[in-house]
C-alpha cells in the first residue's frame, strides 16, 4: 500500500449521493448543490452539511423547509454548475433549464429532471458541525427514468458514479433482529 496525505483521507470514505436542495424564501425559488448528506438509521430523516456561505442558507433557517431532489449521472455537470454559482444573482432554475413541480407540503419546489424528491422540515441544527438534520414529509420518485446511477462526490472535485446493484435482502432479513 501506498501512503495517503492525512488531510486527503475523507476522501476514502464519502457520504451519501450529491443531492440539489432547494429552498423557498417566500419570494423566490433557490438551489443548492449538497455533497454532504447522510441518511439516519431506518426512518425518513436525514442530514445535509451546509451553512451561511450557501445563499439558501438564509432561507433554510427562516422557513425551516426544503426538498432534497436527487439527481442522476447525466446531470453531473448541471450539479457542479448549480453548486458553482450564487443564487444571490442568479436565477438557477432558468440558467440550468431545471423544472420547477409544486411540493405537497412545504413551499420549496420539486425537480422535474430529478430521479427522486424527498419534502423535508428541519428537524434541528447542528450549528457546531454546520450539519441540519430534516424530517421527510413525502418522497416522489420516478420509475420511468433509464438513467438512474447517483452521484457521489469524492471530495476533490472529482466525483463517481454508483451503479450495479447486488439484492442480498433475504441474507438481511435472516440476520436481523425482530422488528427491525
Amino acid at each position: 500500500m501506498d501512503d495517503l496525505a492525512i488531510s486527503k483521507a475523507f476522501t476514502l470514505i464519502e457520504p451519501g449521493p450529491v443531492v440539489l436542495v432547494t429552498t423557498n424564501d417566500g419570494h423566490k425559488d433557490n438551489v443548492m448543490t449538497i455533497s454532504w448528506t447522510m441518511v439516519m438509521d431506518f426512518t425518513p430523516r436525514f442530514a445535509i452539511t451546509t451553512g451561511a456561505w450557501n445563499h439558501s442558507y438564509a432561507a433554510l433557517t427562516r422557513t425551516k423547509e426544503c426538498v432534497i431532489a436527487i439527481p442522476t449521472v447525466d446531470l453531473l455537470d448541471t450539479v457542479v454548475g448549480v453548486g458553482t454559482c450564487s443564487g444571490t444573482n442568479t436565477d438557477k432554475f432558468e440558467r440550468f433549464g431545471l423544472t420547477r413541480v409544486k411540493a405537497r407540503h412545504v413551499r420549496a419546489p420539486l425537480i422535474r429532471e430529478c430521479v427522486a424528491n424527498i419534502e423535508c422540515r428541519v428537524a434541528e441544527f447542528v450549528k457546531r458541525h454546520n450539519i441540519v438534520i430534516l424530517d421527510g414529509l413525502a418522497a416522489y420518485i420516478d420509475g420511468g427514468r433509464s438513467e438512474k446511477k447517483r452521484i457521489h462526490a469524492v471530495g476533490d472535485g472529482t466525483f463517481v458514479a454508483d451503479g450495479r446493484h447486488f439484492d442480498r435482502k433475504g441474507a438481511m432479513r435472516s440476520k436481523l433482529p425482530s422488528g427491525v
